[in-house]
């Protein structure tokens, strides 16, 4: 080998007809690059862009939604709350006016049953005077016949003694009755 051919295949240098080929397929390739995949690579970037931010918007819609739906659901819970509060405390008044007018029933009631014991009391007082009054009559003109002697049988003289007698004994006081 000679030292002339050894110089002319040296593969570190390259020659200049590939750095030649090698620029224009650069230049070529720079500018397919540049004018059909960086605009789709850039399309692409947008409509993402576009997605995501659409979907950011539609997840905020939604959360405001929700939080919408959520004071409704608040409030007509609260609504709810206070018509059950106010429900309980109609039923407690309704319950007490009842009890109170039940109370006040079972008084009369009591006041209505006294008063017709009262009666019944009194009549049977009165029933029980006549009756002892005819039996004092009767024992009284039996003893006082005995006593004088002879029979009282006249009814109007009969009924006057005994009247007078059961007066005198109504004016003594209880505590000289012998």
């Amino acid at each position: 080998m000679t030292p002339l051919a050894a110089e002319e295949i040296n593969p570190l240098t390259p020659q200049t007809a590939e750095i030649v080929v090698g620029l224009i397929a650069f230049a070529i390739l720079y500018w397919f690059i540049w004018k059909v995949v960086a605009p789709r690579f850039e399309q692409l970037y947008q409509e993402r862009t576009a997605a995501i931010e659409g979907g950011i918007s539609k997840a905020e819609e939604a959360q405001r939604e929700a939080a919408a739906a959520l004071e409704q659901y608040q409030a007509q819970l609260a609504d709810a709350r206070g018509e059950a509060a106010q429900i309980r405390e109609e039923a407690r008044e309704q319950g007490a006016s009842i009890l109170a007018e039940m109370r006040q029933q079972a008084h009369a009631e009591a006041e209505r049953l006294v008063a017709q014991a009262h009666t019944q009391i009194d009549a049977e007082r009165a029933a029980a005077v006549v009756s002892l009054r005819a039996e004092v009559g009767t024992l009284a003109t039996q003893l006082a016949g005995k006593i004088v002697g002879e029979t009282l049988t006249d009814d109007d003289r009969q009924r006057r003694v005994i009247d007078r007698f059961l007066d005198d004994l109504d004016e003594q006081p209880q505590g000289q009755a012998h």
